[in-house]
């Protein structure tokens, strides 16, 4: 596998746990019971968790996609490694975005990030 490219996915792979990480940090969090203490929590908690949530969800579309452009698609592998940063900085700003609410520019990063998960699906057909 490609440095970059495993790099990257090893970075989308933990993004979440960060995100987790983010929406724990609370000196009274009850790891009895996370989910319940979760459910009630609010502000940027709240999204944090939310944002793991999304990040576990997209890193199944990149991971699937990288894994399918590195079998079949060696040609293109500058066009994937510069999909797979790209992913990664939007992803990162994505969270970002939606810990500090910006619901508006989270949704742009999150569809950017999306095009270049599907950039890396499709370079998968040449």
């Amino acid at each position: 596998m490609d440095t970059i490219s495993f790099w990257c996915f090893f970075t989308a792979g933990i993004l979440p746990i960060i995100c987790a990480g983010i929406s724990k940090s609370k000196k009274n969090y009850d790891n009895e019971n996370p989910r319940k203490w979760l459910a009630i929590q609010t502000g940027f908690r709240e999204r944090a968790n939310s944002a793991q949530q999304n990040s576990w969800e997209s890193f199944i579309w990149f991971s699937a996609s990288l894994t399918l452009a590195l079998i079949f698609s060696l040609d293109n592998i500058d066009f994937v490694n510069l999909m797979s940063v790209l992913y990664i900085f939007l992803r990162v700003f994505y969270v970002l975005f939606y810990i500090f609410g910006f619901s508006n520019l989270r949704t742009i990063s999150w569809l950017c990030a999306h095009g270049c998960v599907f950039g890396i699906l499709f370079s998968a057909l040449n």
